[in-house]
C-alpha cells in the first residue's frame, strides 16, 4: 500500500517482461510445495540424498533435544509486567532457523508442537489479504496451520485473486469486503473464528469486527493498517509522504470515470514489487506475485470507519510488526500502535513486508501461540 497522498496524475504504464525462475527438479523425498533449487554444484544422487537426511536428522536431534527453531526467529515485545506470562514467547538471539523449504523436512516436523486445541477458544483462522494481493498469498501459512490440526479459511475479497469482479467498479469498503462479511455471516451459531488482516486487510477485517463482534475471538493485524475510529486508510497513509518515496514511484492510476475524475485503482510497477513488498522472499514467490496482483481499489481507502468500543473495541488485537517492511515503514507501524494500542505487538525479526512468504515458520508460530492468549475481558 503506502503513501497514497502523492501525485494522482496518471502515469503511463511501462509493460515489462517477467521472468520467472525455472521450476527446480522434483524429488520423491520432499513435498512439491516446499521444494527449492538444488546446488548448482554437480552431485550424485545417492552424495545429494545422503547430504539431505544428514540435514534433517540433525534438525529433528536439536528438536528432540528442546530447541525450537521458531524461538530464534520472533519474539515478544511489551510483555505484561510483573508475573511471568506463560503465553509469552522467547526472546529470539542471532541464529537464524531452517527454511521450510530445506529438502526432506515436512511443514509438521517445525511446527510448534503439543497445541491443545480443546484449550483454545477456537482453532479456526481466517486469512484477509491486503490490497492487491488474493487468498494466493497465503498458501504456506495455510499449510502450516492446518499440519498444526488448524482450520484455515483464505478469502478473496471483490476484486482481488481468482474474484472476477472489476476493482474499478468498487465504489465502497462494504462492498470491497462483501466476501468476509457474507463468510461471517454464515457461520453457525456460536462458531467463532481469528481474524487475520495483512497490510489494506487490517481496515478490512477492522470494518467486519465492528459488524460481527459476536463471531470473532481475536485479531491479528499483520504489517497491516489498523485504523482508529474516524479514520481512512488514506487518512493513515498521509503521514508518510515524500518525493523520494518508493512506494509513491511505483504507483500508477487508472481513471476508469475519466481523467477529471478521482482514481478508481491503484496499480504497480512490476519492476518495483521486490523492491516495495518482497525484498526478502524467495525468487518463486516473487514470481508467483508478478503475474497474481491486481489493482487495488481506490474508494475504499477513502472510506473512514466508524469503530465503536462496543463492538470492535470488544475484540482482542494482536499486532505482527515487520521491521524491515518498505510498503508500511515500521515507524508507520509503530504510530498507529500508539494511537490504538493492541492487547499485545509482537516482532518478526527479519521480515519484509510479506512475512507470508519470507518468514512463513515464524509467522505461523507467532499465530498458534497468539491462538492461546487468553483475551482481556
Amino acid at each position: 500500500m503506502g503513501n497514497f497522498c502523492g501525485s494522482l496524475a496518471p502515469k503511463p504504464t511501462k509493460k515489462r517482461p517477467t521472468k520467472r525462475p525455472p521450476n527446480p527438479p522434483s524429488s520423491a523425498s520432499s513435498s512439491k510445495i516446499w521444494t527449492r533449487g538444488r546446488s548448482s554444484r554437480k552431485e550424485t544422487p545417492d552424495a545429494a540424498l545422503t547430504q539431505q537426511q544428514i540435514l534433517a536428522a540433525a534438525i529433528l536431534f536439536q528438536q528432540h533435544h528442546g530447541r525450537d527453531p521458531f524461538d530464534r526467529t520472533s519474539s515478544l515485545r511489551y510483555p505484561k509486567s510483573g508475573s511471568k506470562n506463560t503465553n509469552a514467547l522467547p526472546r529470539s538471539s542471532s541464529t537464524r532457523a531452517r527454511s521450510l523449504t530445506d529438502p526432506m523436512l515436512q511443514p509438521h516436523q517445525l511446527v510448534a508442537q503439543n497445541v491443545k486445541l480443546e484449550d483454545i477458544e477456537t482453532n479456526h483462522f481466517v486469512l484477509v489479504h491486503g490490497g492487491g494481493f488474493g487468498a494466493w498469498c497465503w498458501y504456506k501459512t495455510i499449510a502450516l496451520l492446518e499440519e498444526g490440526g488448524y482450520k484455515a479459511t483464505a478469502i478473496d475479497l471483490t476484486g482481488s485473486g481468482v474474484h472476477s469482479f472489476d476493482p474499478n467498479r468498487i465504489t465502497s469498503l462494504s462492498q470491497y469486503v462483501q466476501p468476509l462479511t457474507d463468510f461471517l455471516e454464515k457461520l453457525a451459531d456460536g462458531e467463532k473464528v481469528i481474524l487475520v488482516g495483512h497490510d489494506f486487510g487490517g481496515a478490512c477485517i477492522a470494518y467486519a469486527m465492528e459488524l460481527f463482534p459476536s463471531r470473532i475471538a481475536k485479531a491479528i493485524f499483520i504489517a497491516a493498517a489498523m485504523l482508529s475510529n474516524g479514520q481512512s486508510t488514506l487518512d493513515m497513509f498521509s503521514h508518510q509522504a515524500g518525493a523520494d518515496d518508493l512506494m509513491q514511484q511505483a504507483q500508477t492510476f487508472s481513471y476508469a470515470n475519466g481523467n477529471d475524475h478521482p482514481p478508481t485503482a491503484i496499480n504497480f510497477e512490476k519492476s518495483l514489487l521486490r523492491d516495495i513488498f518482497f525484498q526478502k522472499s524467495p525468487a518463486k514467490d516473487v514470481a508467483l506475485a508478478s503475474v497474481s496482483m491486481r489493482p487495488i481499489p481506490f474508494a475504499p481507502i477513502l472510506e473512514k470507519l466508524c469503530l465503536s468500543e462496543s463492538k470492535y473495541g470488544s475484540i482482542g488485537r494482536f499486532y505482527i510488526e515487520t521491521p524491515e517492511d518498505n510498503a508500511i515503514p515500521i515507524t508507520l507501524q509503530e504510530s498507529m500502535m500508539n494511537k490504538s494500542p493492541p492487547q499485545q505487538v509482537f516482532r518478526l525479526k527479519g521480515a519484509d513486508h510479506s512475512p507470508f512468504f519470507s518468514k512463513p515458520q515464524a509467522l505461523n508460530k507467532l499465530l498458534v501461540d497468539i491462538s492461546k492468549i487468553k483475551t482481556r475481558s
